[in-house]
């Protein structure tokens, strides 16, 4: 009896947390994908079908909502925008964030650690924050209705995690190995270059990863910035279905799972990458 109880409490001890876990991350599930499923149903109603039932799927479907985005040409300039917004920022983050993060993991000299700490004071102050002095710094370039004005201001705010991502995983790669680069020969930029960048690909892969959905789905520097219709990313482009008497919601409901379905599909193909990068700095070794 006393083992058959002692089974019976073990299996427990096992099951219920478990047990609560599984009910906690369908709960968060259902959090997640509900929105999106009702954002899918409402691209495919009429504006009538949307204000007056929201929740229902869509039967038949409308897809002249796709049809109408897809054959406008603002919708194709504004995807060129985004990405060459998107890849600029990405192109710029992982050049001057992996060689920020080489000199702070590998090199050493005076002032390092007062260096990293400068850099990562950008962590407290989030782009809400100082929007109204880099407008002004931004006006004061004439950056203003570019697009070179947004890809200055992304790169800036993306520096500081990116650089403690690649430090972290830099700093973890033994120092034997640079040991022994030096006396074959290696400059540290040769070992940088030829060693630690193909050592790195999983942390970069992460890195380039986030920069690329943060960059794409930004939309208060655009906004700040940009007057210009043509020079609009997809982040702003809802505001082109407002009218002076409502905003037609199953058209923006379309427009928005447009503008998603890039980051969408870079994010399914690169979730590997973003889980092993920002995990393998985590042990040294």
């Amino acid at each position: 009896m006393s083992a058959f109880s002692g089974s019976h409490g073990v299996f427990w001890r096992k099951t219920l947390p478990r047990a609560v876990q599984y009910f906690l991350l369908t709960l968060m599930s259902i959090y997640i994908l509900v929105p999106i499923v009702i954002l899918i149903f409402g691209s495919l109603k009429t504006r009538g079908q949307m204000y007056s039932h929201p929740y229902t799927p869509p039967i038949p479907p409308y897809w002249d909502n796709y049809i109408k985005i897809l054959t406008s040409d603002i919708f194709w300039t504004m995807l060129k925008n985004s990405l060459i917004v998107t890849l600029a920022v990405t192109a710029a983050v992982l050049v001057i964030c992996s060689l920020a993060a080489f000199v702070f993991a590998r090199l050493d000299f005076r002032g390092k650690d007062l260096a990293f700490n400068f850099f990562t004071l950008g962590l407290m102050f989030p782009i809400t924050i100082a929007i109204l002095p880099v407008y002004l710094v931004i006006r004061q370039m004439s950056l203003t209705n570019s697009l070179l004005g947004i890809i200055l201001v992304q790169t800036a705010f993306q520096l500081s995690g990116n650089i403690l991502i690649l430090r972290n995983f830099f700093a973890s790669i033994p120092f034997e190995l640079q040991d022994a680069a030096y006396i074959d020969g290696c400059t540290p930029f040769d070992f940088f270059r030829l060693i630690l960048l193909p050592l790195a690909r999983p942390a970069l892969s992460a890195v380039a990863s986030l920069t690329m959905v943060v960059s794409w789905n930004d939309l208060l520097v655009p906004l700040v910035l940009i007057d210009k219709e043509t020079l609009w990313t997809l982040p702003l482009g809802t505001m082109q279905f407002q009218g002076q008497y409502g905003t037609d919601l199953a058209l923006v409901a379309a427009f928005v799972a447009l503008s998603a379905v890039p980051a969408v599909i870079f994010y399914i193909v690169a979730e590997r990458h973003i889980v092993s990068g920002l995990t393998a700095g985590a042990l040294k070794g």
